[in-house]
Protein backbone atom coordinates (compact mmCIF):
# COMPACT_ATOMS: atom_id res chain seq x y z
CA UNK A 1 0.00 0.00 0.00
CA UNK A 2 2.67 2.63 0.26
CA UNK A 3 4.60 4.40 2.85
CA UNK A 4 2.50 5.37 6.46
CA UNK A 5 2.04 8.16 8.23
CA UNK A 6 0.52 9.33 11.65
CA UNK A 7 -2.94 10.69 11.98
CA UNK A 8 -4.87 11.65 14.63
CA UNK A 9 -8.58 11.45 14.17
CA UNK A 10 -11.47 11.89 16.54
CA UNK A 11 -14.17 9.46 16.92
CA UNK A 12 -17.54 8.32 18.61
CA UNK A 13 -16.79 6.10 21.14
CA UNK A 14 -18.84 3.76 20.22
CA UNK A 15 -17.10 3.25 16.85
CA UNK A 16 -13.78 3.10 18.46
CA UNK A 17 -14.95 0.27 20.23
CA UNK A 18 -15.96 -1.20 17.50
CA UNK A 19 -13.26 -0.88 16.21
CA UNK A 20 -11.32 -2.86 19.16
CA UNK A 21 -13.77 -5.27 19.31
CA UNK A 22 -13.04 -6.03 15.73
CA UNK A 23 -9.11 -5.68 16.59
CA UNK A 24 -9.17 -8.22 19.06
CA UNK A 25 -11.50 -10.70 16.72
CA UNK A 26 -9.00 -10.89 14.41
CA UNK A 27 -5.74 -9.91 16.26
CA UNK A 28 -4.76 -7.19 14.39
CA UNK A 29 -4.21 -3.78 15.03
CA UNK A 30 -7.12 -0.73 15.51
CA UNK A 31 -4.63 0.99 12.89
CA UNK A 32 -5.06 -1.79 10.57
CA UNK A 33 -8.56 -2.12 11.02
CA UNK A 34 -9.11 1.03 10.26
CA UNK A 35 -6.71 1.01 7.18
CA UNK A 36 -8.53 -1.91 6.27
CA UNK A 37 -12.21 -0.04 6.51
CA UNK A 38 -10.95 3.46 4.60
CA UNK A 39 -9.11 0.28 1.74
CA UNK A 40 -12.18 -0.98 1.30
CA UNK A 41 -13.90 1.84 0.40
CA UNK A 42 -11.93 3.36 -1.59
CA UNK A 43 -12.19 0.15 -3.73
CA UNK A 44 -15.75 0.35 -3.61
CA UNK A 45 -15.27 4.22 -4.83
CA UNK A 46 -12.92 3.05 -7.22
CA UNK A 47 -15.50 0.22 -8.81
CA UNK A 48 -18.33 2.87 -8.81
CA UNK A 49 -16.69 5.14 -10.73
CA UNK A 50 -16.35 2.90 -13.18
CA UNK A 51 -19.74 1.25 -13.41
CA UNK A 52 -20.54 5.08 -14.05
CA UNK A 53 -17.79 5.41 -16.60
CA UNK A 54 -18.75 2.35 -18.39
CA UNK A 55 -22.52 3.14 -18.61
CA UNK A 56 -21.49 6.62 -20.08
CA UNK A 57 -19.53 4.99 -22.56
CA UNK A 58 -22.62 2.36 -23.27
CA UNK A 59 -24.77 5.24 -23.24
CA UNK A 60 -22.55 7.13 -26.26
CA UNK A 61 -22.09 4.17 -28.04
CA UNK A 62 -25.68 3.46 -28.25
CA UNK A 63 -26.43 7.13 -29.42
CA UNK A 64 -23.71 6.34 -32.63
CA UNK A 65 -25.21 3.06 -33.19
CA UNK A 66 -28.57 4.93 -33.64
CA UNK A 67 -26.70 7.74 -35.54
CA UNK A 68 -25.04 5.32 -38.09
CA UNK A 69 -28.04 3.19 -38.70
CA UNK A 70 -30.21 6.09 -39.67
CA UNK A 71 -27.63 6.94 -42.17
CA UNK A 72 -26.72 3.85 -43.86
CA UNK A 73 -29.09 3.78 -46.16
CA UNK A 74 -27.73 6.97 -47.66
CA UNK A 75 -24.54 5.58 -47.90
CA UNK A 76 -25.51 1.28 -48.46
CA UNK A 77 -27.88 0.69 -51.14
CA UNK A 78 -30.81 -1.53 -49.79
CA UNK A 79 -30.33 -5.25 -51.17
CA UNK A 80 -32.90 -6.77 -52.96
Amino acid sequence: MGKTAKLTISLPRELISFADEIAREKKISRSKVLSSCLQELAERHKVAEMEEGYKAIAKEQKHLAAVASEIEHEVIPEWR
